[in-house]
């Protein structure tokens, strides 16, 4: 009998290491069908966005055809706006500035952009934990928690709809604890028939100012400034050379990303008469911080603590 508990000591830690790897693996499962679930449902709901303490509440209509999704997305309070998205192609219509703006992107949804997005590599610096169950907008959830591994992230609490994955709410989370962005659906129909003109533009733009942002060149090759110390993960994913507004000159645009979050930094030209002001600034869940390296404005923008924007924007060289 003496040698009982010593056996089964193995045992149980054996049991306990294999039943976390499987809440692990359960909780990735959870996020990659989350992912799937924003874009491939049919959906129409609506969602309160607060950013900085400010609410916004806005009405979404999501649809998805043979793989090619679209979006119309109207805000019901401040100033008026309806965004439009096919696939890539975006029209932000704001009729207060009678204003039509074209894009090309896939991240214009509040939505999307305060959802992690990618789940691949995440295990190093990122914890996911299942939570418990809970119910938002009359749906029962599971509740998940992404905990970041140092002071160079945010982190995530997420509610996900126990039938579909949909998000129904999400926090983001800063490096202090408090809760910087927030999502939170009131109401949402999942899986209901949207047909194609649910997803059309309803403002009359007869009128209005049209605007169509020159398209970015990719010069990776041709733009050699690199940041020579990135905290771990971050990895190198975009480099371009574009106009922006305001400026006749181009602007080199490098974007950081550990999957999770993502950091832009903009270098301009010498020549450019730049109005950014050096050291830290924030708006809402954004830190940036700004500085003059080899005669060029250099800027740091991410939603991630102070000292990642920091140390990105410091370590920039020419190779």
């Amino acid at each position: 009998m003496r040698n009982a508990l010593p056996a089964a000591v193995p045992s149980l830690f054996v049991f306990a290491l294999l039943s976390s790897q499987a809440s692990a693996q359960q909780a990735h499962d959870w996020l990659d069908r989350m992912n799937r679930a924003v874009e491939e449902l049919n959906y129409r709901g609506t969602f309160v966005h607060v950013l900085d303490g400010t609410p916004e509440t806005l009405h979404i209509v999501h649809r998805n055809a043979d793989g090619q999704s679209g979006e119309r997305i109207l805000s019901l309070d401040g100033a008026s706006r309806e965004i439009v998205r096919q696939g890539a192609r975006v029209q932000g219509i704001f009729p207060d500035r009678r204003l039509v703006l074209f894009e090309t992107r896939r991240d214009v949804s509040p939505l999307a952009t305060a959802l992690p997005s990618d789940t691949a590599e995440l295990a190093p610096h990122y914890s996911i934990e299942l939570g418990g169950s809970e119910r938002v907008a009359n749906r029962a959830v599971q509740v998940l928690e992404i905990k970041p591994r140092d002071e160079f992230r945010y982190g995530y609490m997420l509610w996900l709809d126990q039938e579909t994955a949909m998000p129904l709410k999400s926090q983001l989370i800063d490096d202090q604890g408090a809760i910087v962005e927030q999502i939170l659906f009131t109401s949402i129909d999942l899986k209901v028939e949207i047909p194609p003109q649910a997803i059309a533009a309803t403002i009359d733009t007869t009128g209005f100012t049209t605007l169509r942002p020159p398209e970015s060149s990719q010069l990776a090759a041709d733009i050699p400034w690199r940041a020579a110390k990135v905290p771990g993960g971050f990895r190198l994913s975009v480099a371009t050379q574009s106009q922006i507004a305001g400026s006749e000159y181009p602007v080199e645009h490098l974007v950081y990303s550990d999957g999770l979050a993502t950091v832009s930094v903009f270098i301009e030209d010498p020549k450019t008469k730049s109005e950014v002001s050096e050291g830290f600034s924030k708006m809402g869940s954004t830190n940036a911080f700004s500085l003059t390296l080899r005669g060029r404005k250099v800027t740091a923008v991410g939603e991630v603590p102070r000292q990642t924007v920091r140390t990105i924007a410091s370590s920039l060289v020419t190779e």
